[in-house]
């Protein structure tokens, strides 16, 4: 029993205390049988003892040492330290439990500063120190990760002859494994003459939590080795270790034991299982130890709410936090971030506004963990205004606060000010991790700058992060989409470490760039390997065979993704078979692919058959997949656009007067084609015809005459998608497109040799594709125009995709 708690009947002689324990006080019968004495032995709340107070001095009890202890005691626990300091401060003759009860006030209350002080007080005072007192210490620091001053106590410990005491040496244990040094915890553990549960219980715990689940595991072995069984407290420290490495054999294995010693009725215990199954991949198993919890924490509700987010199911997330609500239960910070996260997987907008409501009524919008999470919420759901508005706002800005706002101006293609708020970050001096740089990595990835490739590059190897397996993916990716899949692979080539997403990166990256063979080659290079494709691997192969033409190949992936790899079909997978076929020509194959679909066809299968029709000019196919995805999409324009492109190719100049009418009774806008080009550091934007360009004079100058020269070399012009018109200006207008202003800007104002690189948000239409081969003819450039679909690499008068686009 701790010397803090007074006994009820009469005390032993002085003497016969323990050292590491205070002298215990002689208490009077009359006042530990007082029905006082009672009342604050039952005390729940500060409402009840201000309620007790007037009882105790009306009786007089008001200076008796219980009475004095237990109301410093009551006040420190309720929060209120200075009102245990009024009790405490008076007190003529003051006992040395009322010492350790108010430094144990302080130290529990996160005051250290406050409670160091008082134990300096102790000290001078002539208070005789007692274990407890060090240990109260300790976990403050343990609380504030104050490893320094840990130390100090520690030191404090030896000389006053605790070295050897079991409970001094675990909570010093335990400073060392909260604070993440883990090693040092583990040191003073190894050297420990006897170690009792709680000494293993702590440094396993320790390497749960810092990261080295295996150590943790294997110490639970040696302790039962030792003679010690685990107990509750051991079990809810390893499950967590089973679920960090998703080891579902000895998360199994545990809840074996569980069930054995009759653990499973304790709601913390029941809680680390659900989160273990959740984790492993088993989120019925999850919901079913859920459902059948008598009694469920908040932490509970988090785990299964989590659970359900990170496995996929979102809906069923917020159908569960909805749940809670309803049931009254009080949602904790944690609880509102795995909802968000669930919103923001669905892109549910509305939803995640609730929850930013309740996040003010809850009184977290301080919480700079939750104000990160809504921000990730708004990025994910296309209102990075909104997420931009609350990051100025936010006080009290964190790593992951950057990160997220980088992130989410990447996610939504505002890359300029993803690139900007970095350096903004590095004027101010915030170290930056493998995270911030991912999202940057991503945003020039999408500006498609090689120039800017190289610097991000540069700074991942000055960071010390190009061996980090995350960066290193990022590179891969980011290099291909700037059009140089070549560099991409040899970085690629020179990974020590790959995951799943490496090699999806540089297979996408090959596909992309019409590289087919290649793309094939690495799939077959990986499934040789420890690394299995997984569902976006499949997604990425088939595209690849779309692009150049393979359409056995594709057909077979798509075939065995199923039936080999038991990976489950999405309409992503429907449409990517959708586009392999039709892009070949196999139009009515397609069409019959569409109509045997086991599951209702999306907007990106009616929008490749659509694309494959007004490829292969096919009318009829077109307008049934047009029909389809206005009733779907009734409001893209890009859609109307295409199937009036269709018709203007086949001269059906009535239809397309028809659906460009339709467009504009329904207010449905085209989004307008724009071509980009990076010169000096700043990126020069083309539309078709625009002439607010400072060199507009030049550039139309030069485009005339270069037009000319590649219509010597034999560029005939297309003009079969533009009617009522003279052919004279038929020209003009397909002379004046983005692509050509953008090429024609790029070899004004570069030497003659530079690769010229191009960004286009559309599809390159089929006279700007040619143009731009008898272009790099004649100009002996090589010209790299990356689309919204894939690259083109003009050079020589030919084109990397054979004009198969």
């Amino acid at each position: 029993m701790s010397s803090l708690l007074l006994p009820r009947t009469p005390p032993p002689p002085l003497s016969a205390a323990p050292p590491f324990l205070s002298p215990r006080t002689h208490i009077p019968p009359h006042v530990y049988k007082h029905p006082a004495a009672i009342l604050l032995e039952l005390c729940t709340s500060m409402k009840e003892l201000q309620q007790f107070l007037p009882l105790i001095i009306k009786n007089g009890l008001y200076n008796e040492h219980l009475f004095q202890t237990k109301l410093v005691s009551l006040f420190c626990k309720f929060g209120s330290l200075n009102d245990a300091v009024k009790v405490f401060e008076p007190i003529e003759s003051k006992i040395d439990p009322l010492y350790h009860t108010l430094l144990k006030g302080y130290a529990q209350q996160s005051n250290f500063d406050a409670a160091l002080k008082f134990f300096c007080r102790m000290k001078h005072d002539g208070v005789e120190q007692v274990v407890y007192n060090y240990s109260y210490l300790l976990r403050a620091c343990a609380d504030n990760f104050d490893v320094k001053r840990g130390k100090e106590i520690h030191a404090q410990l030896i000389l006053n002859g605790f070295s050897a005491n079991l409970y001094a040496m675990t909570s010093v244990m335990n400073l060392y494994a909260k604070s993440g040094v883990i090693l040092e915890a583990y040191k003073m553990f190894d050297r420990m003459p006897e170690r009792d549960l709680v000494c293993w219980n702590t440094v396993i715990a320790g390497f749960a939590q810092n990261g080295m689940p295996k150590k943790a595991l294997e110490l639970v072995s040696r302790m039962q080795e030792e003679g010690h069984s685990p107990d509750m407290v051991t079990v809810v420290s390893i499950l967590p270790a089973s679920a960090n490495i998703r080891d579902l054999k000895i998360g199994r294995s545990i809840h074996a034991y569980v069930l054995r010693r009759g653990l499973e009725s304790y709601v913390n215990v029941a809680t680390a299982l659900l989160d273990m199954y959740a984790k492993c991949g088993l989120i019925g198993t999850a919901r079913r130890i859920f459902d059948g919890m008598g009694s469920r924490t908040v932490v509970s509700w988090n785990s299964i709410i989590d659970g359900y987010s990170q496995s996929g199911n979102s809906e069923e997330a917020l159908d569960l936090f909805q749940k809670m609500l309803d049931e009254g239960l009080k949602p904790s910070n944690v609880t509102v971030m795995g909802a968000l996260h669930a919103c923001a997987n669905l892109c549910d907008i509305k939803r995640g506004q609730f929850i930013h409501e309740l996040v003010n009524q809850l009184g977290l919008d301080s919480d700079v963990s939750v104000m990160n999470s809504l921000i990730s919420m708004y990025c994910k759901c296309k209102r990075v205004d909104v997420a931009s508005d609350l990051f100025y706002k936010l006080k009290q800005k964190t790593l992951v606060s950057w990160n997220a706002m980088i992130l989410g101006y990447a996610q939504n293609g505002r890359t300029i000010e993803a690139i900007r708020l970095f350096c903004k970050m590095q004027q101010q001096n915030i170290k930056r991790d493998s995270f911030t740089l991912v999202s940057v990595i991503t945003a020039v990835a999408e500006l498609s700058v090689l120039r800017q490739a190289k610097w991000i590059h540069g700074l991942s190897i000055r960071a010390c992060l190009d061996k980090n397996v995350f960066v290193m993916t990022a590179l891969v990716d980011m290099y291909a989409k700037c059009g140089a899949v070549h560099k991409a692979r040899k970085l690629f080539d020179m990974m020590g470490e790959r995951h799943v997403t490496t090699w999806n990166a540089m297979i996408d990256g090959y596909g992309t760039h019409g590289f087919g063979k290649e793309a094939v080659e690495l799939f077959n290079e990986m499934c040789k390997g420890d690394i299995k494709p997984n569902d976006v691997t499949f997604l990425c192969i088939i595209s690849a065979c779309s692009h150049s033409g393979l359409v056995q190949e594709g057909r077979r992936y798509f075939t065995i993704m199923k039936e080999d790899y038991g990976l489950e079909l999405s309409m992503d997978h429907y449409g990517a078979v959708v586009d392999l076929l039709g892009r070949a020509g196999q139009l009515n194959e397609a069409w019959d692919f569409i109509q045997k679909m086991p599951v209702e066809p999306g907007i990106n299968v009616f929008g490749a058959m659509l694309g494959a029709c007004k490829i292969h000019k096919n009318v009829d196919l077109g307008e049934k997949a047009a029909d389809k995805l206005f009733d779907l999409e009734p409001d893209d324009g890009g859609y109307h656009v295409l199937l009036a492109n269709i018709y203007a190719i086949a001269s059906m100049w009535e239809k397309v007067a028809k659906v460009r009418t339709l467009m504009e009774k329904n207010g449905i806008q085209k989004t307008p084609g724009y071509s980009s080009v990076d010169l000096k550091n700043e990126m020069h934007t083309f539309y078709s015809g625009n002439t607010s360009h400072p060199q507009s004079e030049k550039i139309y100058s030069y485009l005339e005459k270069l037009i000319d020269r590649i219509k010597a070399a034999g560029y005939i012009p297309d003009t079969s998608s533009i009617h009522d018109v003279e052919d004279d200006v038929q020209e003009k207008l397909l002379n004046t497109h983005s692509e050509k202003l953008a090429i024609s800007f790029g070899l004004l104002n570069t030497k003659p040799g530079t690769t010229i690189h191009i960004r286009k948000n559309l599809r390159v239409c089929g006279d700007c594709h040619n143009a731009t081969k008898y272009i790099s003819l004649v100009t002996k450039r090589e010209i790299i125009v990356r689309d919204m679909h894939r690259f083109h690499h003009f050079k020589n008068g030919t084109c990397s995709c054979g004009d198969y686009w």
